[in-house]
């Protein structure tokens, strides 16, 4: 590169990171402006917050059914957090009292844009349009057409009773799996044509395969019916055995679109109406995101710091390739609305602590070739070229947890992949195209000297291999403390873990103040005075916008405790006491959630595994990564049960943090024991081992330094956080600890273990 093409360069990266800059400064800006009025439309661009960070709409639903089965309200919490997910991952839908059904759904503050939506969900029925005497079931009647011009004019020629008791109800909504507006092709005019998309379970497609063979041969046409009336009677036009199908004819999307609507609130199994709806406040109150952004920015300037101190000029091109994830990172989560909350921000962090990682393995491989004698010109192009394959396999990897994790988890699982993924996407293109031309620009332009770059010590080698035996029992006496821990803990009749109302349900208290209070007075001044009285902090409050009505959900109250908060509130604040209602409520996170995170993280650990073997031709490689990252959620959860840390929706997004940052460290480390089993010309165990403790002993800077890094980051958010950050950060940073003890200690380990004792080609043979 030439020097005038290097100031160009130059010149270019730091026009778009001023641009960048101050594009992000902006969407900061207005999204705590929106954050100071969550119930008000902010100028300017601001990023969707979760109910933690900024409110939202509260929505209460009364289920008129009589004596409904709790699989009945199951079915139809699922069906509601399918619809709510339309409007952000971060959700939360539980039931209420005995007979009522919350949704709350961040960042709108239009009830009625929800209710629109979400509906008053009531029976669907697919109906065929003559039962088996070949009797008609509905016919035309035009006095529907005149009166109801958004009905299909068709009325029931028998009760809906009697039409399911002789068979002609062929199907109902909860056979539905999701109804959807688009467009097709018209092949005649060349245009696009609204239609709707319908895709049913796997069960009901048989059954819709069956009846629309028999209408396709009869001429005849089958009768979507929502509550008591007709939406839709399309004649079928081919035999559909897929179970998916498209219904035509629609004027518009829009009307495409309402009927979807109709289908899919018509697949609740339970008939719904709805009781109230509130605009909420945050949960978090509104220093949670001011004191976030407060530990981002001093951490990020700490994070600069080090890197220039540690890695000279190099350090320089980290920070500005650091300040431009940052920059894009933010920006890409406003343009991909997506809803940031505290799983959200695992994921950013992560995605900071990889970014610094890319960069520490390229200027180490610079360094050590600058050490092996070669020009600095070759070194910097052989640093990045040796780097790349180790900073892909790790991101790779973390990439396909991530990607996983979107597919199947729900809720704040999807959250954190979603911001994961973009984290990865931009910290790769950070650190291998911007700080490269940049390094590259500034030799052009005279940095040319070694001391620019500096020049990889000579380190004594560490006998990591040697004390394996130690490592290991040390791991097993910790993790065998938190399950000894959880054991006592359930048989004094506490709960092994610690776990929030998220995970087991509680107390709603609304209570009616004299006075309106912000979140953040309640914070200071009444949530202690109930946390003082039920002996318990872990306390969320939400103010009701417009009223002085506040929410307090806490761990289910006994009696006695209700009482207590009770007298609490009225000694203290004056309130009435006949305006303070509590009712219990179930956990936020559904069995389904929970069920769908496992799956998640299991499936993301095999395609994991299957890359890794893939990528490193060996499985034993594939079974240490994952087996270390097993030791460290393990090692998490012994922090949860012992510190006695809430288990919450933080505790998800803690632990899917660990996982991808714990096999991204390994990953490294494993691709510099295979560069170095290259020059091995006979495996042994002496030889075998000696490369493992090369590897660890290159390595060991770049798995320290990263570490420090990302463990800043996380400190800050503890220090500066209120307290739900810090019950965020705490176990993250213990998960941060031992993810870079297993990387270091366990994973190599056990690879060289079972390089030993596993497989046709082990070295000691029984």
């Amino acid at each position: 590169m030439k020097k005038s093409k290097g100031i160009i360069v130059i010149v270019v990266i730091l026009a778009c990171l001023l641009g960048l800059g101050y594009y992000a400064g902006t969407i900061v800006k207005a999204t705590g402006d929106k954050q100071k009025d969550a119930s008000q439309e902010a100028s300017g661009n601001a990023i969707k917050l979760g109910l933690d960070l900024s409110g939202g709409v509260s929505i209460t639903y009364r289920i008129v059914d009589e004596n409904p089965s709790e699989q009945d309200i199951e079915d139809t919490k699922s069906k509601l957090e399918e619809r709510a997910e339309s409007y952000t991952t971060e959700y939360a839908v539980y039931k209420s009292g005995s007979d009522r059904i919350t949704v709350e759904i961040p960042g709108v503050y239009d009830a009625n844009e929800v209710l629109e939506s979400l509906g008053s969900p009531g029976s669907l029925y697919f109906i065929v349009q003559k039962d088996s005497d070949g009797n008609a079931n509905y016919s035309y009647d035009s006095t529907i057409a005149s009166e109801h011009p958004d009905w299909a004019p068709y009325k029931l020629n028998s009760s809906i009773e009697d039409l399911i008791a002789n068979g002609s109800v062929i199907l109902t909504g909860s056979d539905v799996k999701s109804a959807d507006a688009g467009y097709q092709s018209d092949s005649t005019l060349g245009t696009q044509k609204p239609v709707v998309e319908l895709a049913f379970t796997d069960e009901a497609a048989k059954i819709f395969g069956e009846a629309t063979t028999s209408a396709y041969a009869n001429n005849e046409s089958i009768g979507i019916y929502y509550d008591d009336h007709f939406i839709s009677v399309p004649n079928v036009n081919a035999a559909i055995t897929d179970g998916n199908c498209i219904i035509e004819g629609e004027d518009s999307y829009e009307a495409a679109n309402q009927l979807a609507t109709f289908i899919r609130i018509g697949a609740i199994s339970l008939k719904l109406e709805e009781l109230e709806s509130n605009v909420v406040g945050a949960s978090l109150g509104g220093q949670a995101l001011s004191s976030s952004v407060k530990a981002g920015v001093i951490g990020l300037i700490l994070v600069m710091i080090f890197m220039i101190v540690m890695y000279q000029l190099s350090g320089v091109v980290a920070s500005i390739g650091l300040a431009i994830y940052t920059t894009l990172v933010v920006a890409f989560i406003y343009l991909f609305e997506i809803t940031l909350t505290l799983p959200g921000i695992a994921g950013i962090i992560l995605g900071i602590g990889m970014a610094v990682d890319a960069n520490v393995i390229i200027f180490a491989r610079i360094r050590e070739e600058i050490a092996s004698g070669k020009t600095v010109l070759t070194s910097i192009n052989e640093g990045y070229k040796k780097a790349l394959s180790a900073i892909l396999d790790g991101q790779v990897t973390t990439f396909i947890a991530a990607l996983v994790l979107m597919m199947l988890g729900s809720g704040t699982v999807k959250g954190f992949a979603y911001t994961l993924m973009i984290s990865i996407v931009v910290s790769l293109f950070t650190a291998l195209v911007v700080s490269k031309y940049l390094t590259r620009a500034f030799y052009a332009i005279g940095f040319k000297s070694e001391k620019f770059y500096g020049r990889a010590k000579m380190r004594k080698q560490i006998n990591f291999i040697k004390y394996r035996k130690a490592y290991f029992i040390a791991s097993l006496c910790v993790i065998l403390a938190g399950f000894v821990g959880m054991g006592a803990f359930a048989a004094s009749g506490k709960r092994a873990l610690n776990f929030s109302l998220e995970f087991v349900g509680g107390t709603s208290t609304t209570v009616v103040f004299n006075q309106d209070y912000s979140v953040d007075e309640v914070e200071s001044e009444i949530v202690p005075v109930i946390a003082d009285a039920i002996g318990d902090t872990n306390i969320q409050p939400s103010a009701v916008s417009g009223s002085n009505s506040v929410v307090f959900k806490t761990k289910t109250l006994s009696l006695e405790q209700r009482d207590a908060m009770n007298n609490a509130l009225v000694d203290k604040f004056g309130v009435d006491e006949s305006k303070i209602e509590s009712r219990s409520i179930s956990s936020t996170i559904s069995g389904e959630m929970k069920s769908n995170a496992i799956m998640a993280v299991v499936v993301a650990c095999i395609f994991m595994l299957l890359y890794i073997w893939f990528r490193f031709k060996d499985l034993r490689f594939a079974a240490g990564a994952i087996l270390a990252l097993v030791h460290d959620v393990l090692v998490m959860l012994t922090a949860y049960a012992l510190i006695r840390i809430s288990v919450g929706n933080t505790f998800i997004a803690c632990m899917l943090t660990i996982v991808g940052y714990s096999v991204n460290d390994t990953i490294v480390i494993f691709d510099r024991i295979r560069e170095n089993l290259h020059s091995v010309k006979v495996q042994n165990p002496e030889t075998l081992a000696d490369a493992a403790n090369k590897s660890l002993t290159q390595t060991l800077s770049r798995s320290i330094n990263t570490s420090i890094t990302t463990f800043v980051m996380v400190f800050l958010l503890f220090v500066f956080g209120v307290s739900s950050i810090r019950e965020f950060s705490l176990p993250l940073m213990v998960g941060l600890a031992s993810g870079t003890y297993s990387s270091i200690f366990i994973a190599t380990q056990l690879w060289y273990v079972m390089k030993l004792h596993l497989g046709k080609d082990r070295l000691i043979k029984k």
